[in-house]
């Protein structure tokens, strides 16, 4: 209710700079804060790749770019959270404006850029975090410069600079907003750079589970060389998707921005992906659904398509600081009503419907 009336403020501001303001007043929430989350309701509890998850309602990427405000936002309800994407070297990323609210439509296209001040900046932070125990796992998203002339090196940097920070880390090769950078979803080169990753990882002393983010604007045999590689080198989940390059019908006078596309116009892109991804693995791999997540139902649908985790960023800028707790409340009724005991019974149970 409080964000109802709040919003049309925040909407006469530009995009990023009413991102800047809600993450400043994140940041200072007193750390005992626990404004609008909820008690952990047992139902919702997920072992995802070996690790405990209170709830699984994550914050995505992009919205906490640099590590700023993890802990306050797993205070408001989220079961974890995600930051970054983070490079080796800070880099300021495209020009402004590069953020855009497609109102009408309820998403958003960024063309951010990978903005960050760097693995060094977020790993002080990180470091200064973990020094309290924290309510949920906190990942570490990691790309590649813009101008690098090594982007699997960088990744490869990315893992062991990061590797002790994180509770998981994610191997973002989707953004549209760096030029190239999908190019890394092709077959050798994706097998090349999850070798590089994995030896990595064997480099440090800890070990975090390695996650891999994907485009939604994949063909069927992109699919199946993503799913063969991934399993082949170990990677612990896949999460489905990153924005899409795509225009459905919009109506927002910023449609034909260019960059990445999210929010409810991807939902049933990101859902149609995450199901061919559940196939081509015959539901071995563990899937993380993103995009255009909004309500309970949204997370239910994901859920029953093969998400063991679901993630969600642009829907908070429609819906506010207090839909992670909704969603959660929400999920825990339709599970109890459709007769699970538990939401890992329900993960996949589509198929058993069909």
């Amino acid at each position: 209710m409080f964000y109802h009336w709040l919003r049309p403020a925040l909407f006469m501001t530009d995009a990023e700079s009413a991102h800047g303001l809600s993450l400043a007043a994140l940041r200072l929430l007193p750390r005992g804060a626990n404004p609008v989350s909820a008690q952990a309701d047992p139902i919702l509890t997920q072992k995802f790749a070996g690790l405990h998850f209170p709830n699984p309602v994550g914050l995505a990427p992009g919205y906490d770019k640099n590590a700023e405000a993890a802990g306050p936002i797993l205070r408001l309800g989220f079961g974890f959270t995600e930051v970054g994407t983070l490079t080796p070297r800070p880099q300021a990323g495209n020009p402004r404006p590069r953020l855009f609210r497609l109102v009408e439509d309820a998403a958003v296209i960024n063309r951010m850029g990978f903005n960050n001040d760097g693995q060094k900046a977020a790993a002080a932070r990180l470091e200064r975090l973990r020094r309290r125990p924290l309510p949920g796992p906190v990942g570490v998203n990691i790309g590649a410069n813009k101008d690098s002339g090594d982007r699997i090196a960088d990744y490869a940097a990315g893992v062991r600079a990061m590797a002790r920070y994180a509770d998981y880390l994610t191997v973002n090769i989707s953004s549209p907003n760096t030029p190239g950078l999908r190019a890394l979803q092709d077959k050798a080169a994706l097998d090349d750079l999850l070798a590089a990753v994995m030896a990595a990882r064997m480099d440090s002393d800890i070990r975090p589970p390695i996650f891999l983010k994907i485009a939604p604007d994949l063909t069927s045999a992109d699919i199946d060389n993503i799913t063969e590689i991934s399993v082949q080198h170990g990677i612990d989940a896949l999460i489905i998707s990153n924005t899409t390059i795509t225009r459905p019908s919009l109506r927002s006078r910023h449609a034909g921005q260019a960059g990445g596309l999210s929010g409810a116009p991807l939902r049933a892109l990101a859902l149609a992906r995450l199901r061919d991804f559940r196939k081509a693995s015959a539901g071995q791999m563990p899937l993380i659904g993103v995009g255009g997540i909004a309500s309970a139902q949204d997370a239910y649908v994901r859920i029953k398509a093969g998400a063991g985790l679901i993630q969600l960023y642009s829907a908070l800028v429609y819906h506010g600081p207090g839909l992670a707790v909704q969603i959660n409340r929400g999920l825990a009724a339709l599970l109890r009503r459709d007769g699970f005991t538990h939401i890992a019974e329900a993960v996949g149970s589509e198929e058993i419907k069909r």
